[in-house]
């Protein structure tokens, strides 16, 4: 994957373009923002929850669809126990906020991954989170904590086989359709574009099965100082891209 740097492009604008009904944006960088500063890491990641709640508004007010945020992976847990705990208190008082916050916005908030692994007040604010906006006709934020694409798939593996043991799914009906029902994303589409910033070029398992056809643009911006012109052009490489889907 190259690089793609930031500049916009001044020959298109957003008004110029159909945008992708379905993002997902990798927020990486914090740590390295936070070092480059002299900064404790806990910095970057209280940084970057700031550009977080400020590009989530923005893709809801320019009419994205869908937007899937990597917040916290099944690996981030092997991090100094002081950094978790900050991220964990972190998380706990963007949910508090995110009840009042994203209700004018009629934003939708569900959360994918575990949830098995966080403690009993911040699972409770993600299902308050949860049930307060599922009526509402806003964008979809879709939250990965504690979220792995391989993790994700082995959930769903394990519960197709279930089916066929107890009879109500034969091999034969298993399909690409019925793998997608049992994600975490059942009943959403697949990203077009996923985002990363901080210019590093891997996928770092997220959505593996979701993203087999999305579009991705590496940014060599850091997550915290990510800005809504960077979204924009973002954007605008999408809209450049020739989406074959495997066809000619």
């Amino acid at each position: 994957m190259a690089i793609f740097k930031k500049k916009l492009p001044q020959e298109l604008t957003l008004s110029d373009i159909v945008l992708p009904e379905h993002i997902g944006i990798i927020m990486d960088g914090n740590g390295r923002w936070a070092k480059k500063r002299g900064l404790p890491r806990s910095a970057g990641h209280t940084a970057g929850a700031q550009t977080f709640r400020k590009i989530a508004r923005y893709c809801s007010d320019i009419g994205i669809r869908y937007l899937t945020v990597y917040a916290f992976s099944t690996e981030n847990w092997r991090r100094p126990k002081d950094e978790i705990d900050a991220l964990m208190k972190l998380f706990k008082q963007y949910l508090q906020e995110a009840i009042r916050d994203f209700k004018d916005d009629s934003i939708v908030l569900r959360f994918l991954g575990d949830r098995s692994a966080f403690s009993p007040d911040l699972l409770a604010l993600m299902e308050e989170n949860e049930a307060e906006s599922k009526d509402r006709d806003g964008m979809v934020l879709n939250i990965a904590m504690n979220y792995g694409g391989r993790a994700e798939m082995i959930h769903a593996m394990r519960d197709i086989a279930q089916k066929v043991a107890d009879g109500t799914v034969k091999p034969d009906d298993i399909d690409e359709q019925m793998v997608s029902d049992h994600l975490y994303t059942k009943g959403e589409p697949d990203p077009d574009l996923i985002i990363r910033p901080s210019g590093e070029n891997r996928t770092s398992n997220f959505l593996l099965w979701q993203s087999a056809y999305a579009e991705y643009v590496i940014m060599d911006v850091l997550w915290p100082d990510f800005k809504e012109k960077d979204l924009d052009a973002a954007l605008i490489e999408y809209a450049k891209r020739n989406r074959r889907f495997g066809g000619v």
